[in-house]
């Protein structure tokens, strides 16, 4: 009779696999509801981000669009908002959003917000730690417990990264809506509907947040089970 062993460890980290899954769902759903609805101005997604950028003093911040589904981002090494063509040039209500977002991430930099210059400091730090982490806890594994730990902390430091993320994305997404209602450029229905998309992004921080906690658990599971 054949044996057959199953890593019980593993179902820690079902619940944040569900939940990437869902907020993932919920993100790609409402994006294709809501850039489907015009703007009544016929506002674009570059429109969005020039009006924020221009309204916070950043002339100097360029706007490009790039190739890619939701490849959205702020650059602060170049100064550039890079926009994939579904929210360029879209006058959706969703590319309306998803813009002014990445302009709140702008506006961020210059003024100097302390999570986005504390995630932009530890961002090296974390790159070095995920790469050594699984093979120090590994080599661990099979040497010393105290080894298997000190790959847990370096994995740890994921953990931070997405947590301080965060608050930089809720507040990105905080500046965005109110840049567009003091614009005056949308409807009351419109911006309820960018706030959707937005709302729906931002699970999706959270989700990345639980998987590496429960990802971070699970190793401690394995680490004191050799151990005993």
């Amino acid at each position: 009779m054949p044996y057959f062993y199953f890593d019980y460890s593993y179902l820690v980290l079902i619940p944040a696999m569900i939940f990437a899954l869902v907020a993932q769902a919920m993100v790609s759903s409402a994006f294709n509801k809501y850039n489907n609805v015009r703007t009544g101005c016929s506002m674009t997604g570059a429109d969005a981000a020039r009006l924020i950028l221009d309204r916070n003093g950043l002339h100097h911040v360029k706007i490009e669009q790039i190739a890619g589904n939701l490849t959205d981002h702020f650059d602060p090494r170049t100064n550039v908002i890079r926009l994939s063509g579904a929210v360029y040039g879209s006058t959706g209500i969703a590319a309306v959003g998803v813009a002014a977002h990445e302009a709140g991430h702008a506006v961020q930099y210059a003024e100097g917000y302390g999570p986005m210059k504390l995630r932009s400091a530890i961002i090296p730090v974390t790159n070095i730690g995920s790469k050594l982490a699984l093979p120090i806890f590994i080599i661990g594994l099979l040497f010393s417990y105290e080894i298997a730990m000190f790959g847990i902390i370096l994995f740890s430091l994921t953990a931070v990264f997405q947590a301080v993320t965060l608050p930089v994305e809720f507040n990105a997404s905080r500046r965005a809506m109110e840049a567009l209602d003091s614009s005056a450029r949308l409807t009351s229905d419109e911006l309820r509907g960018a706030r959707k998309v937005l709302s729906a992004a931002a699970l999706t921080y959270v989700a990345a947040l639980a998987s590496a906690l429960s990802q971070i658990l699970r190793l401690l599971i394995i680490a004191n089970r050799r151990r005993d």
